[in-house]
């Protein structure tokens, strides 16, 4: 089922990206899927849609492992957060996602290096490749199980690795799948977004898996959370909504009001309220009862990615384009802070055990840490 949110208007026509890719072959009684060849990245697959708009076509659009050069992007506000940068050891590295392991260490996926990473809060790192090859991971979480759950998106799979970097892949049944981001859910399965074979899925920590078609074809769903409501609540960044799903895979979406909406990162806000990243400039906030707010960021092309409660209760997300550590209130006051390298691409963000932000840094293959 689809609702609408007041005021009832039909949303732009639906910028369509024409891309051509090879339909993935897997060897039969292999463990190991044959390598598609190298899809488009999503967050290029998006910043191009929002290229094709009058309104964003100044916006910048990078391919990876491109490094480019350039002034940094002048902050709204004056650097609040103290920001310090760690190198990733191993280049091109590409990170994406990263998420707070259960003995307090970051861990996060190196997208083009096709490792997983993982950091302690001194700034020592290993390295843990994965057994797939040009698998491009992207999204990981802390398991019930103690380990760490991750998506591998280029070669159709879920990945498990345990402390000591053992790593087990699963793969998806659909041959179409390009799993993209993963949480642990309320039900003690893990949920993960399939962008392009438009599914939301569950896998237990026993391997097992169950796949829920999206209502709207070509969703895109991107991005999926725990909402305080004990169901799970995911972006669907092509079709302009926002999706919830019962443990039971019961699914029903919501249409933003926004004409071009591009809802991209989802979280649990501290007011009750899940939060969301909309690439076409914006911020928003929906009650689980479907009520929607919006806030405009200053710059239409900042393209907001991640999101994510911080430790002083406001909202902290990414600005790939405009290279900002963003924040917002929950009552909507914005602020902007330029990260320290130029053009560093600003990915994923958690939360760590020191309360600091942790951010991938997609562009030049480095963490950064931000204390607020």
């Amino acid at each position: 089922m689809r609702h609408r949110f007041p005021p009832f208007r039909q949303l732009c026509a639906a910028v369509s990206l024409v891309l051509a890719v090879n339909t993935p072959v897997y060897a039969a009684g292999n463990a190991h899927a044959v390598p598609r060849l190298d899809r488009i990245r999503p967050w290029v697959k998006l910043c191009l849609t929002l290229k094709r708009m009058p309104r964003h076509r100044a916006i910048r659009c990078h391919f990876p492992p491109s490094r480019p050069t350039g002034a940094p992007a002048a902050a709204r506000m004056r650097r609040a957060p103290t920001f310090s940068e760690l190198s990733i050891p191993t280049s091109p590295a590409a990170p994406v996602g990263i998420t707070l392991g259960p003995e307090g260490d970051l861990w996060f996926a190196e997208n083009y290096a096709n490792k997983i990473g993982r950091v302690t809060l001194a700034g020592a790192f290993a390295e843990y490749a994965i057994p797939t090859a040009n698998s491009q991971p992207s999204h990981l979480t802390t398991g019930p199980d103690g380990n760490v759950w991750f998506t591998e998106p280029n070669t159709g799979k879920i990945g498990r690795i345990t402390g000591t970097g053992a790593i087990t892949e699963y793969t998806l049944p659909n041959n179409d799948a390009y799993p993209w981001d993963i949480v642990a859910g309320p039900d003690d399965n893990l949920w993960f977004t399939d962008l392009v074979g438009n599914h939301v899925g569950t896998i237990t920590t026993s391997g097992t898996i169950t796949e829920y078609t999206v209502p709207t074809s070509v969703a895109y769903p991107m991005r999926i959370t725990n909402g305080p409501d004990g169901n799970l609540w995911f972006t669907e960044a092509l079709a302009g909504g926002i999706g919830k799903i019962t443990t039971s895979g019961s699914i029903t979406e919501y249409t933003l009001p926004s004409s071009g909406a591009m809802p991209i990162g989802i979280t649990n806000g501290p007011d009750g309220k899940l939060w969301y990243t909309d690439g076409n400039g914006k911020v928003g906030s929906v009650t689980t009862g479907g009520t929607v707010t919006e806030y405009a960021l200053s710059d239409p092309n900042s393209f907001p990615w991640a999101i994510t409660t911080g430790p002083d209760d406001n909202l902290w997300f990414t600005e790939q384009v405009a290279n900002n550590l963003a924040s917002i209130t929950t009552g909507g006051t914005i602020s902007e802070y330029a990260l320290p390298t130029s053009v560093a691409g600003p990915m994923d963000l958690t939360v760590a055990q020191d309360n600091r932000i942790w951010v991938t840094e997609d562009y030049v293959d480095k963490i950064a840490t931000a204390a607020v």
